[in-house]
């Protein structure tokens, strides 16, 4: 599959993050929406790291040793426990065409940009990835859904079945009447 890169990317690895060093390599993923500047170093989210070396366009050194898929996942897993959940997650959405950055709070795992406006608009979903079987009390969850909604994006729920299939639903406020017990029992 290719992913718009006319060339394999190098990186180093420092715990589970890649550090490109190259800035036209830098420059390519950028405006196709991997990576992030921190500290002057462009770096890769494990999640995107994962799908670069999925997908063979990504090569990773760490101590002069090559990172093949298998130990980057085993190493990402002591960091994130979720990494497997993200990088499937991730890479459905990337396949169909979509820009995913990471979640910037709410509990939410990714920012989801509308295809072809990266970098003109705003995120316009934040997506929340649940393992078939997760439990979210509906207090808490309810909670996140209305500061999304407060900030004009859409909250979509990703769940993971045991297949490895991903659902997606896409939810919006919901208001709970308070159960309240009445005594109509005085005959």
């Amino acid at each position: 599959m290719s992913l718009g890169i006319e060339f394999k990317v190098s990186g180093k690895l420092t715990k589970d993050v890649v550090t490109i060093v190259n800035e036209e390599m830098t420059s390519t993923l950028s405006d196709r929406g991997y990576g992030e500047i921190n500290n002057k170093f462009f770096f890769l989210k494990p999640f995107e790291s994962l799908y670069l070396l999925y997908y063979n366009q990504l090569i990773i050194h760490k101590k002069n040793k090559n990172i093949d898929f298998n130990l980057l996942m085993e190493t990402c897993i002591k960091y994130d426990e979720n990494i497997l959940t993200k990088f499937l997650i991730y890479r459905d959405l990337r396949t169909k065409g979509y820009v995913v950055k990471d979640g910037f709070g709410f509990g939410s795992d990714f920012r989801v940009y509308e295809r072809g406006a990266f970098g003109i608009k705003g995120a316009k979903y934040l997506i929340f990835g649940f393992d078939e079987g997760k439990q979210e009390k509906i207090y808490s969850l309810q909670k996140k859904i209305d500061q999304i909604i407060s900030m004009g994006k859409e909250p979509i729920i990703a769940v993971i079945e045991r297949r490895g299939e991903i659902i997606y639903y896409k939810i919006s406020k919901i208001n709970f009447l308070d159960n309240i017990v009445e005594d109509n029992f005085n005959l």
